[in-house]
């Protein structure tokens, strides 16, 4: 089975809240909202073996000069086969000249990130009002 990935794709509630749960990240407990805020991205990149959803990623952009990444997700049964990289790739497609990429990075993400041409933008400190524990 070879993998697919593209922008824009259609993608269900039960596989969008599976791919979150297995990376625990907490706005699986929300759902509505998780879909919600999915669907009126600027852009999403999935990654699919056969019609299992593996990969999941959005874009939210001015569509001229800014884009940010608020979400990228790989399940960790397919962590380190390149499917991130490939979203990106995808992301870049469309994102690639904008003036401004951004993305808030944690954990192992940061070298995976790193590895991708991003870096700490000068002397900012990654700031904000979160509402969950976890991603």
């Amino acid at each position: 089975m070879k993998l697919e990935v593209s922008l824009n794709n259609v993608i269900e509630e039960s596989e969008v809240i599976e791919l979150y749960k297995a990376n625990n990240w907490s706005s699986a407990e929300k759902p509505v909202e998780l879909m919600a805020a999915l669907q009126n991205s600027h852009s999403l990149v999935t990654a699919r073996y056969g019609s299992k959803l593996v990969g999941l990623g959005n874009a939210i952009s001015d569509g001229h000069l800014v884009v940010y990444y608020s979400h990228m997700l790989v399940h960790p049964e397919y962590h380190g086969k390149g499917i991130g990289r490939q979203m990106m790739e995808a992301f870049q497609s469309k994102y690639g000249s904008f003036h401004q990429q951004m993305l808030t990075a944690d954990g192992d993400a940061i070298e995976f990130y790193k590895a991708l041409g991003f870096e700490r933008a000068g002397k900012t400190e990654p700031m904000w009002v979160y509402a969950g524990t976890e991603h």
